[in-house]
């Protein structure tokens, strides 16, 4: 079974440091799929943002955790459309 087949949806993503990125709302492609609430704020807010799958380190149950602190994960992310954010 691959990484993307163990994700879930509405599982929460953690960076290696605990700290919380992001839920779950899909996988699309090669990238983790955030709810729109997990947007941030002004102009990131109200949209999806993408997690590349590169960045899991693993599955546990209903938490996907990264393999970089969160606060570099998010620095991964892309918006909805495809730039980075």
């Amino acid at each position: 079974m691959s990484i993307a087949d163990q994700i879930k949806e509405h599982a929460e993503v953690i960076g290696a440091d605990g700290v919380h990125v992001g839920t779950v709302d899909g996988v699309e492609g090669d990238r983790i799929k955030l709810t729109k609430k997990d947007s941030g704020q002004g102009r990131h807010e109200g949209h999806h943002h993408f997690i590349p799958l590169s960045l899991v380190a693993e599955v546990e149950g209903d938490k996907v955790r990264l393999s970089a602190n969160a606060d570099v994960a998010v620095t991964f992310e892309e918006e909805q459309g495809g730039s980075a954010a």
